[in-house]
């Protein structure tokens, strides 16, 4: 059974950099894709990255390319979101979940984490 949990979100400023972290507390975590959401405020979840069981193989939503990383540790069965350069646009709770491979798909992912707050402001 995965069991996630996130953390790392806070109040930054504009142009900071944040890792949020995603931790599965079960002992299937190499066994699932990772991925990446976020919600803004007044907005819909949205995909933001999601990583291959192994983490050979990455994707990113367009407006996150080249900001942002997903990386996985399978021995501390976690999976990282490297944000830089933050945006006051980025400010929305993230959401790490799991599924069976790689996707972009939400609805297609049946593990959730209860999400961490990133608000950049100045």
């Amino acid at each position: 059974q995965v069991q996630l949990a996130e953390s790392g979100g806070g109040l930054v400023q504009p142009g900071d950099s944040l890792r949020l972290s995603c931790a599965d507390s079960g002992r299937t975590f190499s066994n699932y894709a990772m991925g990446w959401f976020r919600q803004a405020p007044g907005k819909e979840r949205e995909f933001v990255a999601t990583i291959s069981r192994t983490g050979t193989f990455t994707n990113y939503a367009d407006s996150v390319k080249g900001r942002f990383t997903i990386s996985r540790d399978n021995a501390k069965n976690t999976v990282y979101l490297q944000i830089n350069s933050l945006k006051p646009e980025d400010t929305a709770v993230y959401y790490c979940a799991a599924k069976s491979t790689w996707g972009r798909i939400e609805s297609e992912y049946g593990h959730w984490g209860q999400g961490t707050q990133v608000t950049v402001s100045s």
